[in-house]
């Protein structure tokens, strides 16, 4: 590859969410299992990752996102991404990469950017179902694209010819949690149930879902176990319904294992986040995905209609997502395990679970032939 005197090296370009940086750090681990040196570029909300991203460095790369259209907050991101794509250029040019590879969000543009100028073989990895806005600014100028669902780009046939369907990596710990068999619930016996939200969601998830148990039947709430990502300022409000309601529920701002509480579930409540629906695919779990509104890419809406097509999932746009309704939707699935179980499998054929070796099949085959062409050892 590029660097005949040391290991070849991979840059991996991702933003400081865990949306983008959990593929990446899949990807990491199996590169590095080639015996592949990784670096990450990202921003600074990232580097508190750095200690458990599997890298050799961490490099923060200015960079910004368009908060704004008036001139000032136009003009104050034009330069912060120029200034990112100088820092990547000379980042670049002592590194020396064999490929980049960018998983979306504006901290990938300038690392990205400044291996097209420099003749960098380079790779973006989609994780939605449509393509975000910084894939698709980069899309044109790298020379090949991953994508986490099928037929992303199939109606552009120049960015068709060079994508080719990978999955979406998942962590070691949502890997662990697939080896759980799904085991739909008996007709006495528990009703487990996991909500969360992230960041944009768990709001809804409070306001919504501890009301709705108040219009479940008595016979199937006497059987409910509840398991609720909940923000600090709603833990009490949430906690006196379930409690009210005789409602056994753990509640918390965050778990540490959240695939092991996906594993352990029989019906999965949540955001289609494409780290999500890649992870309860995998895992194999039925869900009720409620679309994050008014996205302009409409990229959760995406992720969870192709889960719904296969199968797996229902979904809930957020302008029905209603208590009424979602008991309703709980009944009717308690009351049909098999349903569940037929979720569960749809949800399984879905998942991509050897997303991450097909993606560094893809990077050290575009790495090589670049060696290849600039005749390297």
């Amino acid at each position: 590859m590029s660097r005949a005197d040391a290991t070849p090296l991979v840059l991996l370009a991702a933003g400081g969410t865990g949306g983008h940086l959990f593929p990446a750090e899949a990807l990491a681990r199996a590169l590095a299992a080639r015996g592949v040196t990784v670096d990450l570029a990202t921003d600074e909300r990232a580097t508190r990752y750095g200690t458990a991203f599997s890298a050799r460095e961490t490099h923060v790369v200015p960079s910004d996102t368009f908060r704004g259209r008036d001139p000032v907050s136009l003009a104050r991101t034009a330069w912060r991404l120029s200034y990112g794509l100088f820092a990547a250029w000379r980042l670049l040019g002592r590194l020396k990469p064999a490929a980049v590879v960018g998983f979306g969000g504006y901290p990938s543009i300038p690392p990205l950017l400044a291996a097209w100028l420099r003749g960098i073989p380079s790779i973006v990895h989609e994780q939605n179902g449509v393509m975000g806005r910084a894939n698709r600014l980069l899309a044109g100028r790298v020379t090949a694209i991953a994508t986490g669902f099928q037929g992303v780009v199939a109606n552009e046939p120049q960015l068709a010819a060079k994508a080719t369907h990978t999955g979406n990596p998942v962590r070691p710990a949502v890997l662990e949690a697939a080896a759980t068999p799904y085991d739909a619930p008996r007709a006495d016996g528990p009703l487990r149930l996991l909500v969360f939200g992230g960041s944009q969601g768990a709001r809804v998830m409070a306001d919504v879902v501890p009301p709705a148990m108040e219009h479940v039947e008595p016979g199937i709430r006497r059987r409910l176990a509840i398991v609720q990502q909940v923000r600090e300022e709603d833990l009490a409000r949430v906690r006196e319904i379930y409690g009210n309601l005789g409602i056994a529920a753990e509640t918390a701002p965050f778990f540490q294992d959240l695939p092991a509480s996906m594993a352990a579930s029989h019906l999965v409540i949540a955001r289609a986040g494409a780290s999500t629906v890649a992870e309860l695919s995998v895992i194999g779990r039925p869900s009720i995905l409620v679309p994050l509104p008014h996205a302009l890419d409409q990229d959760q809406l995406a992720n969870a209609t192709a889960l719904a097509r296969a199968g797996g999932a229902v979904v809930m746009p957020q302008d029905t997502f209603t208590p009424r309704r979602l008991a309703d939707e709980i009944a009717e699935l308690a009351a049909a395990p098999q349903l569940l179980s037929a979720m569960a499998e749809g949800a399984r054929g879905f998942g991509a679970p050897d997303a991450a070796e097909r993606l560094a099949d893809l990077v050290m085959q575009v790495a090589t032939k670049q060696a290849a062409r600039n005749g390297a050892v």
